[in-house]
């Protein structure tokens, strides 16, 4: 991925809609963008900013959430305190994503927006898809259990990250070298990295004409 995820949060509450853009912000790969308090600012917003995922409330100022779902073209997830089986059964019949209940931790928000970023990587992929591709993309947004606590980083994982943010775009095998590991192993962390959005790929063509991927931390 080269560059963030936009999301775009519609809550009427200031310091709510703050509190979550920072949940966002603080996730790898993702950027709020200013919260709007109201559904027709969302909707204004959304139509100039065109954001990859819009984080909606269902109970605002002057229109439902569920009736802006309806409305607009663009990945979405709820955040909302209405918890009725309606509410919720409208929102996932009108194309929502996922479905959080206020409260929530930051550690859930952070699953959902890593398993959107799995689930855009998987889709982004060249060619036609197979079940298989489908069914891992699925899987990333509809995990069997939601993450008991937030994600831990190993020390390995650390060391790929530093050095790929003091050396710049590498291989797998230049990483490998600068943090003392095995291709394999590096190779294992890079992919996971990626598919989190903590780091960008490219290809890089060489002389013989097959494609190296390349890696690096992309700028925040």
């Amino acid at each position: 991925m080269s560059q963030d995820f936009t999301v775009l949060i519609v809550e009427d509450d200031f310091h709510v809609g703050r509190l979550h853009a920072g949940f966002v912000d603080a996730v790898p790969g993702f950027r709020a963008l200013p919260p709007a308090p109201t559904a027709a600012l969302g909707l204004q917003i959304i139509t100039a900013e065109r954001p990859d995922l819009v984080l909606l409330d269902v109970y605002l100022p002057d229109a439902s959430g569920l009736d802006l779902l309806r409305t607009i073209d663009n990945d979405a997830m709820m955040l909302s305190a209405a918890s009725d089986p309606e509410s919720v059964r409208k929102a996932m019949r009108r194309g929502a994503l996922a479905y959080l209940i206020k409260p929530f931790s930051a550690e859930l928000l952070e699953a959902r927006l890593r398993g959107y970023a799995r689930y855009r990587r998987l889709l982004s992929e060249t060619g036609s898809l197979n079940q298989d591709r489908l069914e891992n993309a699925w899987q990333a947004l509809h995990p069997s259990a939601p993450a008991a606590g937030p994600k831990t980083s190993s020390a390995t994982e650390s060391a790929v990250l530093a050095a790929l943010a003091t050396r710049g775009d590498q291989s797998t095998a230049d990483v490998a070298a600068a943090v003392g590991i095995s291709r394999t192993t590096a190779q294992r962390y890079l992919s996971a990295l990626a598919d989190d959005g903590a780091i960008a790929i490219s290809l890089r063509y060489g002389a013989t004409g097959r494609p190296e991927h390349r890696y690096s931390v992309p700028a925040r």
